[in-house]
C-alpha cells in the first residue's frame, strides 16, 4: 500500500492511501464535523467483547486472543475493538484507537465493503454495513488514533456499522472478493503504465528522428546555399577576366595608335621641308620620292628614332602586414576583433591544460557553443544527468557565459538538486551585468529558477522576494503574478498556523 503524506494544521499527517499494487484507496481530505445536532449517530462497543452489531469492528465470533486463519502455532492477532463512529446520510467518520502503535499507510486497507488495519499484533476488521466510495474516502494518522471518513455510494443512514447475522462463509467470500478486485485493478493500472510506457518512449523515438531530419535537411540547405554561392563567384571571376582581356586589348590599340601618331606627324613635317618652289620639280621629286621602297625606309628610320629603350628586368617584393582575420582591417571592428582573439586566447589556454576530460575529445567537441547545444538537445531529450555533464564540461572550457549557468539550475530543478539550482541562477545573476533590455529575458529566467528552488525548499519568503524582482523586469507577465500571488497565500497560511 503507498501513501503520500503531508503535514496539516493539527500536526497530524493527511495520508492518501492506495490499494495494493496501485488499486484505488484514499484521496486527502478534512475530517469534517456535524452540521447539526441530530444528523448523525454514534455507538461505541464494549471493552474486550467481540460481535458484529454496530460499533464493533471485528466480524461475527471473532474474540480476543483467538488466533486468524493459518498454519499451527501461529501468533494470535489482538483485536482493537475500541472504536466510535458516527454517521450522516453521504458519510461514515469512523475513529480508531491505536493503543499506543504506530500507523503507517502499509497498514490499511480498504476496498468497497471491507475494511481492515493490520498493525502486528494488533488487527482490526470490518465488513461494511453497504458498500463506499473507496477512491473518495480519506484516512488520517494523528495523536495515536486513526480518523476515517468514509463516503457512502447511496445515500441512507445505516443500521450499523458492520454487516449483521452474516456467516462466516459470507465474511470469508467477501474479504477474498476485496482482494481479487484490489488484484484486478492494479493489473489493469500495469497495464495502463506499460502501454502509457511505450507511448512515451514511442513519441521520444518519433521526435528523436524528426530532430535528426531536420537537422539533415538544415545541413542540405546549408551545402546548397554555398553551392550557389560558389557558382555565382565563379561566374563573377570569368566575367571579370573576360572584361579584363577586352579593357587590356582596348589600352594595346590606345598605346599602339598614340605611339603612330608621333610619327605620322614628323613623317610629314620632313616632308614639307624637302619642297621646292618649283612646282614642276617638286611634283618631279615627290614623284621620286613617293617610291615603295624609300617610303618604308625612312618610317622605319623614324620607329627606331622614336622607340625608347627597354626596361630593366626587376623583382618588386610587397610585404603585408600580418593578421589573423581574412578582411581587411576596419577601423570600427578593433574592440570586437581584439576580444574575440582575448577570448580564443583564453579557451586555448584552458584547454592546452592538464584536464584529462579533454584528451579524449574531438576539436568541434572542445568548443563551449556545441557542448551547450548539445546538453540543449539531452535536456529536450530527458537526459538531466547527461545535459549537466556537457554543461559541467562547457563552465569549465569558459565561465564566463551566464546562459550555461542557467540551463545547468533547470537541470538541476528537474533532478531536485535544489541548493546547486540556487547557486547556479545565483552565477548567472552575477553575469548579467549590467542589466540592459537585451538580458532581461535571461534575468528573470534566473529570478523565476532561483524562486522555484527556495519554494521547494518551503523558504517561501526568498522565493517569494525572486519573483517579485522578476515581475520589476517584466510586469505584464500574468503567469509570474498568479505564481507571486500563490506563494503569499503559502505564507500568510504558513503564519495563521504556526
Amino acid at each position: 500500500m503507498s501513501l503520500s503524506l503531508s503535514r496539516n494544521v493539527r500536526g497530524c499527517h493527511e495520508l492518501r492511501s492506495f490499494l495494493p499494487c496501485g488499486a484505488a484507496g484514499w484521496q486527502p481530505g478534512p475530517w469534517p464535523r456535524p452540521s447539526a445536532p441530530g444528523d448523525y449517530s454514534s455507538r461505541r462497543a464494549p471493552r474486550g467483547r467481540a460481535g458484529s452489531g454496530a460499533g464493533s469492528g471485528a466480524g461475527p465470533g471473532a474474540e480476543r486472543g483467538r488466533a486468524g486463519p493459518g498454519a499451527p502455532g501461529a501468533a494470535m492477532p489482538v483485536w482493537l475493538r475500541e472504536h466510535s463512529w458516527r454517521q450522516s446520510p453521504t458519510a461514515v467518520y469512523l475513529s480508531l484507537p491505536l493503543r499506543g502503535a504506530r500507523a503507517t499507510p502499509a497498514n490499511i486497507f480498504c476496498s468497497e465493503q471491507y475494511l481492515k488495519v493490520s498493525i502486528p499484533p494488533f488487527l482490526f476488521e470490518a465488513v461494511l454495513y453497504a458498500p463506499i466510495d473507496d477512491t473518495n474516502s480519506t484516512a488520517k494518522i494523528g495523536n495515536g488514533n486513526i480518523f476515517f471518513t468514509l463516503y457512502k455510494k447511496e445515500p441512507a443512514l445505516w443500521d450499523s456499522l458492520t454487516l449483521a447475522n452474516a456467516d462466516k462463509e459470507k465474511l470469508q467470500y467477501l474479504r477474498e472478493n476485496a482482494v481479487l478486485k484490489a488484484q484486478e485493478k492494479a493489473k489493469e493500472e500495469t497495464e495502463a503504465k506499460k502501454i502509457t510506457k511505450q507511448k512515451h518512449k514511442k513519441y521520444a523515438l518519433e521526435a528523436t528522428m524528426k530532430l535528426e531530419e531536420a537537422e539533415r535537411q538544415r545541413i542540405e540547405a546549408l551545402k546548397e546555399k554555398e553551392r550557389q554561392k560558389v557558382a555565382k563567384e565563379l561566374e563573377l571571376w570569368k566575367n571579370q577576366e573576360k572584361d579584363g582581356d577586352k579593357y587590356k586589348s582596348i589600352q594595346k590599340k590606345e598605346e599602339l595608335h598614340q605611339e603612330i601618331e608621333p610619327l605620322k606627324e614628323r613623317k610629314n613635317e620632313k616632308m614639307n621641308k624637302t619642297r621646292i618652289p618649283n612646282e614642276g620639280s617638286s611634283k618631279t621629286r615627290l614623284k621620286s620620292t613617293r617610291g615603295h621602297g624609300s617610303c618604308s625606309i625612312f618610317s622605319q628610320k623614324l620607329k627606331e628614332e622614336q622607340l625608347p629603350a627597354p626596361r630593366a628586368p626587376a623583382t618588386i617584393k610587397v610585404n603585408f602586414t600580418p593578421r589573423v582575420f581574412p578582411t581587411a582591417l576596419r577601423e570600427s571592428r578593433v574592440a570586437e576583433e581584439e576580444e574575440w582573439l582575448h577570448k580564443q586566447a583564453e579557451a586555448r589556454r584552458i584547454i592546452n591544460s592538464d584536464l584529462s576530460e579533454l584528451e579524449d575529445l574531438k576539436e568541434e567537441e572542445k568548443n563551449p557553443d556545441w557542448l551547450k547545444d548539445k546538453g540543449n538537445k539531452m535536456f529536450a531529450m530527458g537526459d538531466y544527468l547527461g545535459a549537466v555533464n556537457a554543461y559541467n564540461l562547457a563552465v569549465r572550457l569558459n565561465n564566463k557565459l551566464p546562459v550555461l549557468y542557467l540551463n545547468r539550475a533547470a537541470c538541476h530543478l528537474k533532478l531536485r538538486n535544489l541548493h546547486k539550482a540556487i547557486e547556479d541562477s545565483s552565477k548567472a545573476l552575477e553575469l548579467l551585468t549590467p542589466p540592459v533590455p537585451d538580458n532581461e529575458n535571461a534575468r528573470v529566467k534566473a529570478h523565476v529558477r532561483r524562486g522555484t528552488a527556495f519554494c521547494q525548499l518551503e523558504l517561501y519568503t526568498e522565493g517569494l522576494q525572486d519573483y517579485e524582482a522578476a515581475l520589476k523586469i517584466d510586469p505584464g507577465n500574468k503567469i509570474l503574478e498568479k505564481d507571486a500571488e500563490k506563494i503569499r497565500h503559502l505564507i500568510q497560511g504558513t503564519m495563521q498556523s504556526s
